[in-house]
């Protein structure tokens, strides 16, 4: 679907694609915004009946599945592509400044600056927290969102690997070992661990048996299919002849751990828009998703997060909305060697001819070897030659004369997902 503003920049119900682009041709609509793309209608829209819509948001540490439902209806799907080079950007500039100053005179290394505000976060963590805010904000200023679901937690790897710190209670309920299941499903990507089979009933099968006093704690639970854990018999992973997987389960989730860390930041942040936020769990999304027979992707998890999602859901969306975290830039002027060494000089101007790197531009070159239309993401210099990114690859040595500005960069690099969603039954 495309969003609609009317002409007093109020968001109205999104479009199906063939009406837009018929108000497109007929000179009643212009294109107010290219991703996620909207138009702004060019005459009054005074009576014009606004449904109300709900964003739905299903949080991952690298994917964030989004999905805009109005009543049983699913108008919008998309996912953002969290930023996962922050840690080494820091590592790096770290390394380059210590060697900087081991050639330099010794200077005493101070601690009392370095106080954090209370609710800091990791930059690494903090983007994650930044990127679901922003896009949230974008989205509520071409569609009237007036509530929001949240998948507050999936799983709570801390308390599923000592379950005696918090008692019997948080045990014994409706959901008690389905969150361990989803916890292994992660762990070892729902696939069986022993011969790596799919899309078929996995059961969970302890690495040391019982029967040689292996414990219940999921350091000793995997998941496999019904032939495998019969095979394995009395047997351990290692002596079973796989001694990987004795490895794999011991190590810790460091996604389920960014995902901890930052919920309730996240959704802090969601409740300062002053929408009502509504939560749920990773077992009741799962559920909701299966009932309405959705495969398993990120925006269709989406779709079913909350006791709010509807029993039947038609997926009226037409495209998924890639979006990437791309960040604004660096503050760096030099470009270093592999040794921390200069080996270039940044302008420390931002804006080259109107341009900034980042911008969405399209250049049409009449002549020349780079004659064409290319689309994409620009890479601006000084001299007035930029660098084009498109989707097949990078065309460079394009005139600023020949370019034309699409949408400012704000950050995000958008994609439309080339595969059509399904429409459930």
């Amino acid at each position: 679907m495309v969003f609609v503003i009317g002409q007093d920049r109020k968001p109205l119900n999104p479009c199906h694609p063939a009406w837009a682009r018929i108000l497109l041709k007929t000179g009643k609509a212009a294109v107010w915004r290219v991703a996620p793309f909207t138009i702004i209608l060019k005459t009054e829209t005074d009576n014009v009946a606004v449904s109300d819509s709900r964003l739905k948001i299903d949080y991952g540490s690298r994917h964030t599945g989004l999905a805009i439902l109005q009543e049983n209806k699913a108008v919008w799907l998309g996912v953002i592509d969290h930023r996962t080079n922050i840690k080494k950007g820091l590592d790096d500039r770290r390394a380059h400044r210590r060697f900087r100053r081991g050639r330099l005179r010794y200077r005493k290394p101070r601690f009392l600056n370095r106080r954090r505000p209370e609710g800091w976060l990791p930059p690494s963590l903090q983007s994650r927290v930044d990127n679901i805010a922003a896009v949230a904000r974008k989205l509520s200023g071409v569609c009237r969102i007036t509530a929001i679901s949240y998948e507050n937690v999936k799983f709570d790897a801390q308390l599923l690997m000592n379950p005696e710190i918090s008692g019997v209670e948080y045990q014994q309920g409706e959901l008690r070992g389905y969150e361990v299941r989803e916890y292994l499903l992660e762990k070892f990507g729902r696939k069986c661990c022993y011969c790596h089979a799919e899309n078929l009933p996995l059961e969970i099968e302890h690495i040391v048996p019982r029967s040689r006093h292996g414990s219940d704690r999921v350091s000793n639970l995997a998941i496999a299919c019904h032939e495998c854990n019969l095979r394995k018999g009395n047997r351990t992973a290692a002596e079973f002849g796989h001694p990987e997987v004795q490895a794999q389960a011991r190590q810790p989730l460091r996604d389920a751990a960014m995902v901890t860390a930052t919920r309730w930041a996240v959704y802090n942040r969601l409740k300062e828009t002053g929408l009502p936020v509504e939560c749920g769990s990773g077992a009741l999304t799962k559920m909701n998703r299966i009932q309405a027979g959705l495969p398993k992707e990120h925006y269709y998890d989406a779709c079913s997060v909350g006791a709010s999602t509807p029993g039947r859901l038609h997926i009226a969306a037409t495209f998924v909305q890639r979006i990437i975290a791309k960040g604004r830039g660096t503050h760096s002027r030099t470009n270093l060697d592999k040794y921390g060494f200069p080996r270039g000089y940044l302008s420390r101007k931002k804006e080259f001819f109107g341009f900034q790197t980042g911008d969405t531009v399209r250049a049409v070159v009449p002549n020349g070897k780079k004659k064409g239309v290319w689309s994409g993401r620009v890479l601006c210099r000084g001299t007035g030659s930029f660098d084009i990114k498109t989707m097949k690859g990078r065309v460079q040595g394009v005139s600023y004369k020949y370019c034309r500005l699409v949408q400012s960069n704000d950050g995000y690099q958008y994609f439309t997902d080339a595969k059509t969603p399904l429409s459930s039954p």
